[in-house]
């Protein structure tokens, strides 16, 4: 079976050390000014809240969205109650650098850089480009280099998404101080989604911190339901961006009701 996951990871190390060649990493830092943790701030203040994804491609299903552009994703998720923006900048999913800075331009919601983190090197950019949080994928790093990830953003003042695909990732989760666990309902080899992964994994995760269900999250059923299991919030991206009408669609989902 073709392993999506594998082929991004090794695409993603020559895109890195292109990126290495063209702006070295003392170039990316010089000037860098810290993010303030807004992801946090967002879900400190309210109990439940969405992170819209602006979503043109999957590896797995082709275009997704024709209708709009980054840009103007952007703006409906804006204006219609999503607490904060995910902007892929991974070329498996049309994303790209480029983008990142135009929504950032346009939008003051804090944004997360959607990417696969292999290096230190893409955190640095990531601040570089504007972002308020960024995505750790503990698949594709080890415990240690999850660790030192997660401290080199937090000393950027951004937050972290640690995200998980089973128990084994969960343990590696839990074993940092990690605020922001989101359990991806995606299978990394197939990249089918069900919500019934987060429900599998939630007994397994710490009620202490910040839990989010990503990917496969399709009606308003699906959303109360991931809620009333204990999630403080979802991500998505293809249940938006497909949507008869996106902004309805994002309105429905920021408005669950958060388990009391």
């Amino acid at each position: 079976m073709r392993d999506i996951l594998a082929e991004i990871v090794a695409k993603k190390r020559d895109i890195v050390a292109a990126a290495k060649q063209e702006l070295p990493l003392a170039e990316v830092k010089r000037g860098l000014s810290p993010a303030s943790f807004r992801m946090a701030q967002v879900f400190k203040a309210k109990p439940w809240n969405l992170i819209a994804e602006c979503k043109l491609q999957s590896p797995a299903k082709g275009r997704l969205c024709r209708r709009y552009t980054v840009e103007e994703l952007a703006h409906i998720y804006e204006n219609n109650g999503a607490a904060m923006l995910s902007v892929h900048t991974d070329p498996h999913f049309l994303g790209c650098n480029e983008d990142f800075r135009k929504v950032r331009g346009e939008v003051k919601l804090p944004l997360l850089r959607k990417d696969f983190i292999i290096d230190p090197y893409q955190i640095y950019e990531a601040r570089m480009l504007g972002a308020d949080a960024v995505l750790l994928i503990a698949r594709i790093l080890t415990p240690e280099q999850l660790k030192s990830f997660l401290y080199t953003t937090w000393s950027l003042g951004m937050d972290a998404l640690v995200e998980v695909h089973d128990r084994r990732d969960m343990e590696a989760a839990l074993a940092t101080p990690a605020e922001f666990i989101g359990i991806n309902n995606r299978n990394l080899v197939s990249f089918t989604t069900s919500i019934e992964q987060t429900m599998e994994l939630l007994p397994y995760a710490d009620c202490e911190r910040t839990l989010i269900s990503e990917s496969g999250i399709f009606t308003l059923d699906d959303a109360q339901r991931l809620a009333d299991a204990g999630c403080q919030g979802i991500l998505v991206g293809e249940g938006l961006v497909r949507a008869d009408d996106v902004a309805a669609q994002t309105r429905a989902f920021a408005g669950v009701k958060a388990r009391a």
